[in-house]
């Protein structure tokens, strides 16, 4: 399998007759603080505008190459704790937004992986993301995506704040 490819049985579609109507809220997930709060954001505004949440989860590539073996094993390994994360979190989507989430499991950089399958599945319509509260700023993708990037962006950008509560996320959605 390619480094850009979805593991078989990760990716489900939405039924025929849900079609391009359907508006996709983006969320990508990693092991920050803030992430939990995209994902809130992006559950109760599917929840309330009929739309579904997707979930990507990107495995940057490793910086070891020695042995081709040792690398093809850790890349297995990878893929398999990624696959353990979004089912995990896809529990959680289900019981907030009351639909079963589209799964996604990238290899690259983290853009190139994002863009990637925005290009892919055109009912992506929102990319949601947390902002990090540490004094070194929102978190590289912030930064990096509705940042530099943001007047390239092929669609709108939702940064929620990381100190925002559970209360104050389901106030503004």
């Amino acid at each position: 399998m390619g480094p850009d490819q979805t593991s078989p049985g990760v990716e489900t579609r939405a039924a025929p007759d849900q079609g391009a109507r359907e508006r996709m809220f983006l969320v990508v997930v990693d092991s920050s603080a803030e992430m939990r709060n995209a994902l809130r954001f992006a559950c109760r505004r599917a929840q309330h505008t009929g739309g579904r949440v997707a979930l990507l989860y990107i495995i940057e590539p490793a910086d070891f190459q020695h042995w081709v073996a040792v690398q093809e094993k850790m890349r297995e390994e990878r893929r398999g704790e990624a696959e353990q994360v979004l089912q995990s979190h896809a529990s959680e989507v289900q019981l907030i937004s009351g639909s079963v989430p589209v799964l996604y499991v990238r290899e690259g950089q983290p853009r190139d992986a994002i863009m990637q399958v925005i290009k892919e599945e055109p009912r992506i319509a929102i990319l949601v993301l947390g902002a990090g509260t540490q004094k070194k700023g929102p978190g590289p993708l912030v930064t990096s995506l509705a940042g530099k990037m943001s007047g390239k962006f092929p669609i709108p950008i939702t940064v929620v704040p990381g100190s925002l509560t559970d209360e104050e996320i389901d106030a503004l959605t």
